[in-house]
């Protein structure tokens, strides 16, 4: 075999290592449910009952949040919805310096329609998000939380 396929290959499986969930198994997440936060805590946020719904995919266009850059405010919830591949979702502190409230890494979603649900309790302002293994691939997000 020549280098480049060699090379290739060898590529090809730790991608594949870091999508395998090597991590615990997914759980649906439970609507409505506000997932713990990372760091400093979070005020209390009531919900408003309006849901977002995010999309991720892997598709002959790539690696990709739909929407991938939207809006929201305090107490909306955000749904993201695997339609295909293996993705997670994760706010960097990071890339979001002085954030605080930031919710834990998803776990990685497997199956079509797998969700993972947080209540938005940040301030305004813009957050990133990226799925873990896809973010040198282009798979970020933005989130731009406005007032009311």
């Amino acid at each position: 075999m020549s280098n480049r396929i060699v090379s290739a290959c060898l590529a090809l499986l730790v991608a594949l290592g870091a999508c395998s969930g090597a991590e615990k198994a997914p759980s649906q997440a439970t609507p409505g449910r506000e997932q713990p936060s990372a760091g400093a805590a979070a005020p209390t946020v009531k919900p408003t009952g309006r849901v977002i719904t995010v999309e991720l995919y892997s598709d002959e266009k790539g690696n990709y949040f739909k929407p991938a850059k939207f809006e929201a405010h305090r107490g909306d919830l955000i749904r993201f919805t695997l339609k295909s591949g293996v993705h997670n979702v994760h706010f960097l502190p990071d890339s979001n310096p002085g954030a605080q409230g930031l919710p834990p890494a998803s776990e990685f979603l497997q199956l079509p329609d797998q969700t993972w649900d947080f209540v938005v309790s940040f301030a305004p302002g813009h957050y990133y998000f990226q799925c873990d293994p896809h973010a040198l691939l282009g798979m970020t997000g933005r989130l731009e939380v406005e007032d009311r």
